[in-house]
Parts: C-alpha cells; sequence; structure tokens
C-alpha cells in the first residue's frame, strides 16, 4: 500500500501573501499565476492558495483553490525545499482545465521559478 502524502505548510496571513506579491518572481500559466521566493526565512516549504470573486461563485472559487493544492500536493508531497514560499493564484480557467495540464504548467511553472 502507498504511503500517504503530506501537502506542504500554508500562508496563511495576508501580509504573507503581500510580501510575496511585492517580492516574489511571478510566472503566469493556463489555469492560474504563481508568485515564488526563495529568501531562507522558512524552515519548510510553504504555500498558499486565493482566488478573487472575479474566478467566479464560491463554489468555483474553493473548486479551483482545491484543485491547485491537490495538484501541488501531488508534485510537492515530499520533497524539502526549505525557504521556499509559494502563492497560486487561481484563474477563471482553473476549474475546466484538464487536471493533468493543469499539473504539467505546474511543474513548468516551478522549475521556472526555482532555476
Amino acid at each position: 500500500m502507498a504511503k500517504a502524502q503530506t501537502p506542504p505548510a500554508r500562508l496563511t496571513r495576508r501580509a504573507e501573501f503581500l510580501r510575496l506579491a511585492a517580492r516574489g518572481k511571478k510566472i503566469v500559466k493556463q489555469g492560474f499565476v504563481l508568485q515564488a521566493a526563495n529568501d531562507g526565512q522558512a524552515d519548510v516549504l510553504r504555500v498558499g492558495y486565493t482566488a478573487t470573486k472575479k474566478v467566479g461563485n464560491a463554489v468555483t472559487r474553493n473548486r479551483a483553490k482545491r484543485r491547485l493544492r491537490e495538484a501541488v500536493r501531488l508534485l510537492l508531497a515530499g520533497q524539502s525545499l526549505p525557504g521556499v514560499e509559494l502563492v497560486l493564484i487561481a484563474r477563471r480557467e482553473t476549474g475546466e482545465v484538464e487536471f493533468s495540464r493543469l499539473r504539467q504548467n505546474l511543474a513548468k511553472a516551478l522549475n521556472e521559478a526555482l532555476a
């Protein structure tokens, strides 16, 4: 039986999101916008998720964030990236993009951000 993968730590405070928006690297892909910073402040990888009302109603926004969380969990669980902080911003198409495509785009964006 496969071992369950734990998701990365979360960014929760508005100030953390704003700090990343100001200093982080911004990468736009189909389905999301990634903001990334590697400042070494945190001991572990931390990820935040957000969706504005432009994405849709509450159901649509929550679905988009759930899809992003699962893509990150599958891609990054078990990896050690200390000091890396990521914010994923959902877009209108996040809920409709094929999940495998979303994961591919996330992998490409992470490679760009961490290169």
